[in-house]
């Protein structure tokens, strides 16, 4: 036996391991490990400096929990083991480099799907049974039952068409796929993040787009990779993608239109995330747009998923696409004889005065109609803000108007109705009425 093979450990192997592990040796190599570790934890702390958030793959909240430590750790070990290999046995190097190639599958693995789903509640469960799967292996392989318990696995096999496929083959292709997406995620999140920091209104569905492509050009590819490892022929998928092209074809083509008609709006920029828009009756501004949606949220807190085809096929009122201003419109009666003249530039002068209306251009004042009751007046004004609401400023628009009618003492009338009865039928406070005025 050779001290220094990479190869799992049979029972005399262990023997011999554990008659090592008590030479002189051996503190040899635990000193030259613990040196490894701090090596790395240096690095990882120098290299993170104080701007690393809690929620960062590489680094973590501290120096040891992020990828970056076990990883670098990893890698020191393996190089220290290279050099020592023809100096002094290794026994302490052929139990630690499992442990650590484990732990840094467990973080990497744990730290990419807390990333990507920060809400779900599955990532707990997932983490555990990743840790578990991940040390088992790892007793596993240094006593020497994993490959003898690979080669049953193996022997478990059936014809798939011309292809032959093992429990082993499964096994190790939805593991190489679970990798796969792991990678996936975290690099397509890390580019994603770079793409939208500092982003602003003009470029942002651009960069959107191309993080959303990015990450699904990431996950086919990873895909592919997966079903290679597997032992899949992937000639095969010519068939498979025949028989996609069909279903979306027929049962899928509103999934497949939504995705299509997600990329258009990104790419035209018809539509931006913060404009306001109507869509059927529901009006909110865009608070994000998705390959397969679009969410709307209203003034009063509400949110509205909306399919991007109906962006695409209905019409679609976009407040914010030339501009941010909305008008305002209000109407006030005042009373017959008013000298408007006079009146307007004060009403105009008051609605200007509040604090998110536009005073260029001003509010307009105007005689649209001459009621039974008094003279009808139209203000018209443009809100600055519209996607903070239009409640309050339209409040705001009125109770000004109305102070101002009241500092000038203009009536403003109220509706005459001039009622009639009959004699028989008049009620006794209008007879009795009738009846003074007559004495």
């Amino acid at each position: 036996m050779t001290p220094h093979s990479a190869h799992p450990l049979t029972a005399d192997e262990l023997a011999q391991l554990w008659r090592q592990l008590q030479q002189p040796s051996a503190l040899l190599e635990m000193g030259v490990l613990l040196g490894c570790l701090g090596l790395a934890w240096l690095m990882v702390r120098l290299w993170r400096g104080k701007e690393a958030t809690a929620d960062s793959i590489w680094f973590g909240k501290h120096v040891i929990d992020g990828v970056l430590f076990p990883a670098l750790a990893l890698v020191l070990a393996l190089g220290a083991r290279r050099v020592m290999f023809d100096q002094v046995p290794l026994a302490v190097f052929r139990l630690v480099i499992p442990i650590l190639l484990s732990l840094a599958a467990i973080r990497l693995t744990v730290k990419v799907l807390r990333a990507a789903f920060p809400t779900s509640s599955a990532v707990a469960a997932i983490e555990r049974t990743v840790s578990w799967l991940a040390w088992v292996a790892t007793v596993l392989w240094v006593t020497g039952i994993l490959p003898l318990l690979l080669e049953e696995l193996d022997g478990i096999s059936w014809k798939v068409g011309s292809t032959t496929l093992s429990l082993r083959n499964l096994i190790e292709g939805s593991l190489s796929a679970v990798l796969v997406l792991i990678l996936s995620l975290s690099i397509s999140s890390a580019i994603e993040s770079r793409l939208l920091k500092g982003a602003g209104s003009d470029n942002l569905s651009l960069r959107k787009i191309a993080a959303n492509a990015i990450r699904a050009l990431l996950l086919s590819i990873g895909l592919m990779l997966a079903l290679s490892a597997a032992g899949v022929d992937l000639t095969a998928l010519s068939v498979l993608g025949g028989a996609v092209g069909v279903g979306l074809g027929f049962g899928l083509q509103k999934l497949a239109a939504n995705y299509v008609s997600g990329f258009v709006i990104l790419a035209e920029r018809s539509l931006r995330i913060g404009d306001l828009v109507k869509v059927d009756d529901f009006e909110g501004r865009i608070t994000d747009i998705n390959t397969r949606y679009t969410v709307l949220r209203s003034s009063q807190g509400r949110e509205a998923i909306v399919p991007n085809e109906m962006l695409i096929t209905q019409r679609v009122e976009n407040a914010s696409l030339a501009d941010s201003k909305l008008m305002l419109t209000t109407t006030v009666q005042v009373a017959y004889g008013t000298d408007l003249d006079w009146l307007r530039p004060l009403l105009q002068a008051a609605v200007a005065a509040v604090p998110r209306i536009h005073q260029t251009p001003a509010p307009g004042v105007y005689l649209t109609a001459f009621a039974s009751d008094g003279l009808e007046l139209t203000i018209h004004c443009w809100l600055k803000d519209p996607e903070n609401g239009q409640v309050e400023p339209r409040s705001d628009v009125n109770l000004a108007i109305l102070r101002c009618l009241n500092e000038l003492r203009v009536d403003i009338p109220y509706p005459q109705r001039v009622l009639q009865w009959s004699a028989g039928h008049a009620p006794p406070e209008a007879r009795l009425e009738v009846s003074s005025a007559a004495r």
